[in-house]
């Protein structure tokens, strides 16, 4: 396969999440857009690709946001994927890139939040659900999630209190890093005092829907040493749908598909890297990718947890540095992008109060678009520093 190493991940940039919102997704790309270009001090000519993730926009697509923008790129995608939709982004931009389809893509990931969004992305997220889940009463991600973290728990002994010590150490990382909708402290003994929500889910465990937006440039190498920006070079990445079709209920990802070739392209294993964002809109989906992307082996999670602090100064892996979602809430398709986000700035040290200390490497991985019992979209990527 060909290396990515020469492909630049710069201007990583968010727009503050909000409870709730009038603003339309296409001003949360809009607005991205602007600071991604000011951060790079780039004029919105120099980009001539476009990548796109967004629930909110439709009518409105990635075409249509060359108009409402007014740029004229060459290169056009729009992802489909939710959580997943960051590293394939970055992947996808990649290859564009290489092969001289583009030479600056902007990946943004956004969506906003009014009062009935959320509802109805639910009754509309697929002919599946429409027909199949919400006519039932099912229709909200919490009962789905419930089932899969209670099926995971039965078969692998986890405890509530091994989730609860993921959702306390994001909470730690997203008070350090000060971006997060919730940013007073979380106890252990909190969590697990939360009221239920759809057992064995409490309060803590579920995501709270929000507006924002995260976005990235991608580039040559080449191209953001001329323009002497900081960067994180791509050094591996993959993507897999509807894996493990033959599961009764899922336990497991596409990620144990191609992580050897992932690590083998990075030159690198679980063991050298640095910092780990997994997409994380309930807990135990966190405590499954650091399964499947080799930290520990399946069912060994709540070992895992047990044995790592998880916090950006503790130490050892550095996990969901700015909190995750489970912190600082999940504005729809924008998911997918945080954790890139948050390791393109970690890895080119853009001034953070949170930075983990050394760190060089960053594995970001992708979640997105549940029907019923499992995910159909999972994605993950390996960055390492660049230079400036």
């Amino acid at each position: 396969m060909l290396p990515y190493k020469e492909v630049a991940l710069v201007a990583a940039t968010s727009l503050p999440y909000l409870k709730r919102s009038e603003h339309s997704a296409a001003w949360f790309i809009g607005m991205t857009f602007a600071r991604m270009l000011k951060q790079a001090g780039l004029q919105k000519h120099q980009v001539d690709g476009l990548a796109i993730a967004s629930f909110t926009l439709a009518p409105d697509s990635v075409v249509s946001m060359t108009e409402y923008l007014d740029i004229s790129p060459r290169w056009l995608e729009q992802i489909p994927m939710g959580g997943a939709s960051g590293p394939v982004a970055a992947r996808r931009a990649a290859r564009a890139v290489q092969a001289g389809d583009a030479d600056i893509v902007a990946c943004i990931g956004a969506d906003t939040a009014t009062a009935d969004t959320f509802t109805h992305l639910l009754q509309n997220f697929s002919r599946f659900a429409t027909d199949a889940v919400y006519p039932y009463g099912a229709g909200g991600p919490n009962t789905v999630f419930a089932m899969i973290t209670r099926h995971y728990m039965e078969q692998f002994g986890a405890q509530r209190e091994d989730f609860g010590r993921i959702c306390v150490a994001q909470r730690e990382n997203a008070l350090a890093a000060g971006r997060a909708i919730f940013n007073k402290p979380l106890t252990l003994a909190a969590y697990l005092e939360a009221r239920p929500i759809s057992e064995p889910l409490h309060l803590y465990d579920c995501v709270m829907p929000v507006a924002g937006a995260d976005g990235f440039l991608v580039m040559s190498v080449a191209q953001a040493e001329a323009l002497e920006l900081p960067y994180a070079r791509l050094l591996a990445a993959g993507e897999r749908h509807n894996a493990w079709a033959e599961d009764p209920v899922h336990v497991r990802g596409g990620w144990s598909c191609y992580r050897d070739e992932l690590y083998e392209q990075a030159g690198l294993g679980p063991a050298d890297i640095d910092l780990l964002q997994t997409y994380d809109d309930y807990p135990v989906i966190a405590m499954i990718q650091m399964e499947d992307l080799g930290f520990c082996e399946k069912g060994a999670g709540p070992e895992f947890v047990r044995s790592q602090t998880l916090t950006w100064n503790g130490g050892g892996l550095a996990h969901n540095t700015c909190g995750g979602q489970l912190s600082a809430g999940q504005a729809g398709a924008a998911g997918g992008f945080l954790g890139a986000v948050e390791a393109i700035r970690q890895l080119t040290e853009t001034g953070l109060p949170n930075q983990v200390p050394g760190a060089n490497t960053g594995l970001v991985s992708g979640y997105g678009m549940v029907n019923y019992d499992r995910c159909l979209c999972t994605s993950a990527m390996i960055l390492g520093r660049g230079g400036q």
